[in-house]
C-alpha cells in the first residue's frame, strides 16, 4: 500500500477532469489516486475509465456535496494520508514530497496545506486558501496572502508555519485523524467545512501548518462560481454553525449575537448595492440557522481552547483601519 491517496471528488466536471487530472498522475507517483464521483451524470466515469485507467473511481449513489462525498468515499480509503484535491486544481513537480516529509517528522501534524496561487495569475495568491487561513474572535474567515477581497502577489513572503486552518481546495490530513474527529460535518454541504474540521482538530490539540515549498494552482470557482447566491447562503450559514459547535463556552452566546448582528450589517449593505438576491441569502442562512442550532449545540465538545483567533475583528481591521495585507494586521 502507498502511503498517500489523493482523492479528488467530483460532480459534473468531466471538462475539469480531462483539464487537470493528467498533472495530478504525472506528478503523484507517490500516490494512490481516486475518484471519487458525486453521482454524475456528463459521462464523468466513463471518461475516467477510457482515459485514466490506473485510477481508482469511488462511485457515490448521489450528490451529498463537499462535505458528506468526501466523508463516504473516504470511508474506502485506507492510505495512512489523505490529499483531497478539487477537480479544478493544477499540481507542481515536487509538490507531495514537502508534505509527506513534514508528516514524517513531526507526529503533532495532523493536517497541511500547500501554496496555494491563482490558475489563470501564477504570480498571486489564490482566494481559497492562499498561505493558510485564520479566523477572527467573530469567525471572518482570512488567509496570509489574502484578505477578503485584497489578494497579494507571492513573492515568498510567507514562510512553513502553523496556521489555523487549511483549505478544501488542496487539504492533506491524517486518516486517523479524519476518522477520529468524525470526518466533515455533512450538515455543512459544502463551503467552511473544512474550518469547522481544522478547529476541532485544534481543539483536539492536533497541529495545522502551511508548507510553503509545495505549491499548486487553483481556478477557484468552478463549480459554484463566486457571484451566486448559494454560495453567499452557504458561507454565511456554516460560519455560524462553526462558531456555535467550537467557541469557547463563556464566549458562546455574545460572540455569536455580535457576529449575527454583522450578517445584519452585511446583509443591509448587500440590498443597498443593488444585490437583492444575496441580501435574501444572508436571510435564508440565518433560518436554516435558527432551526439548526440546538442539533449544532449537540455536537459541541466538553472543552475548547479559548486563543483561537490572533486578530479581535480583521473587518475592523480592513475596513476601518483600511490595514488590507495580513502582515499589517498585527
Amino acid at each position: 500500500m502507498k502511503s498517500t491517496a489523493v482523492v479528488i471528488l467530483n460532480w459534473n466536471g468531466v471538462k475539469l477532469l480531462e483539464q487537470f487530472l493528467p498533472s495530478v498522475l504525472f506528478y503523484s507517483k507517490e500516490a494512490e489516486i481516486y475518484v471519487a464521483d458525486n453521482a454524475s451524470t456528463d459521462g464523468s466515469i466513463a471518461f475516467i475509465k477510457s482515459h485514466f485507467p490506473s485510477v481508482k473511481i469511488i462511485k457515490n449513489e448521489q450528490n451529498f456535496g463537499f462535505a458528506e462525498g468526501y466523508n463516504r468515499a473516504l470511508d474506502c480509503v485506507e492510505e495512512p494520508i489523505y490529499a483531497l484535491v478539487n477537480s479544478d486544481i493544477e499540481v507542481s513537480e515536487n509538490w507531495l514530497q514537502p508534505v509527506l516529509a513534514t508528516f514524517e517528522s513531526e507526529p503533532k501534524t495532523a493536517i497541511i496545506q500547500p501554496k496555494i496561487l491563482d490558475y489563470n495569475n501564477k504570480k498571486a495568491f489564490e482566494y481559497a486558501g492562499a498561505a493558510g487561513g485564520f479566523i477572527d474572535q467573530y469567525g471572518y474567515a482570512f488567509c496570509r496572502g489574502r484578505i477578503f477581497d485584497t489578494i497579494e502577489n507571492d513573492s515568498e513572503q510567507y514562510a512553513t508555519s502553523e496556521i489555523f486552518w487549511a483549505s478544501g481546495a488542496c487539504f492533506f490530513i491524517r486518516k486517523s485523524v479524519f476518522r477520529t474527529l468524525g470526518g466533515f460535518d455533512k450538515d455543512f454541504f459544502a463551503h467552511q467545512e473544512e474550518i469547522d474540521l481544522c478547529w476541532r482538530a485544534f481543539n483536539d490539540g492536533n497541529v495545522i501548518k502551511y508548507v510553503a515549498e509545495s505549491t499548486v494552482y487553483h481556478v477557484g470557482g468552478a463549480t459554484l462560481q463566486f457571484g451566486n447566491p448559494q454560495k453567499t447562503y452557504l458561507n454565511f450559514r456554516n460560519s455560524l454553525l462553526m462558531l456555535t459547535k467550537n467557541l469557547p463556552e463563556k464566549s458562546l452566546y455574545t460572540t455569536l449575537v455580535i457576529r449575527m448582528l454583522l450578517d445584519g450589517l452585511a446583509g443591509l449593505q448587500l440590498l443597498f448595492k443593488g444585490q437583492s438576491s444575496h441580501f435574501f441569502a444572508v436571510l435564508k442562512a440565518h433560518a436554516s440557522f435558527y432551526k439548526l442550532f440546538f442539533s449544532q449545540l449537540k455536537k459541541r465538545k466538553s472543552e475548547q481552547q479559548s486563543q483561537y483567533y490572533k486578530v479581535k475583528s480583521v473587518v475592523y481591521q480592513y475596513y476601518i483601519k483600511r490595514r488590507r495585507v495580513f502582515k499589517k494586521l498585527f
